[in-house]
């Protein structure tokens, strides 16, 4: 990443000790989204992920991860042309869906989708804000599986790479715009 998009994203994300529970270091994306320049920089960024070397887009769908993954994945999916699918928390979609639960750095989450998101065949770029444990990108891919749809990379705004999340994805191709 260029460092003009380093600084940027170090300038505009803040930390906050001790959030959602004590010992964690919560990353604070709401002034970047605040700041129209650094938001629509990011949103770029993360869509080349969807793009080959010419910028074409080679994806079909956008899948963003709740409930910052949605803040992100929306304007890519719209930058990309193509449509946007919602990975939500057990409860909240209304039709049927398929589900995944994984462990967190801090807790465990069931993650759910619905089981006619995808079309068979489809390949589709994962957005979300924070790459930690992987947990949560693994459980996505895995429903993204169970439609019979491809995963083509995973985008994020930061990787905590001390928390060795881009072990835990195998193979997956994986773009971060910050790595701390």
């Amino acid at each position: 990443m260029s460092q003009d998009l380093t600084a940027l994203i170090d300038g505009l994300v803040r930390d906050v000790p001790d959030f959602p529970q004590p010992g964690v270091m919560f990353k604070d994306i709401t002034p970047l989204l605040d700041d129209h320049a650094g938001f629509t920089a990011v949103v770029q960024a993360l869509a080349d992920a969807g793009r080959d070397a010419d910028g074409t887009t080679v994806v079909d769908k956008v899948v963003g991860m709740e409930a910052r993954g949605f803040i992100l994945a929306a304007p890519v999916a719209l930058a990309l042309g193509v449509g946007f699918v919602p990975v939500r928390k057990p409860g909240k979609l209304p039709s049927a869906t398929y589900a995944v639960s994984y462990a967190l750095e801090y807790g465990e989450e069931t993650l759910e989708m619905h089981t006619d998101a995808l079309a068979p065949g489809e390949r589709v770029l994962l957005v979300d804000d924070v790459l930690a444990t992987g947990g949560t990108a693994r459980a996505t891919t895995e429903l993204v599986a169970r439609c019979e749809a491809s995963v083509h990379a995973l985008a994020v705004l930061i990787e905590l790479s001390f928390l060795h999340g881009r072990q835990a994805l195998g193979d997956l191709r994986l773009t971060a715009l910050r790595t701390l």
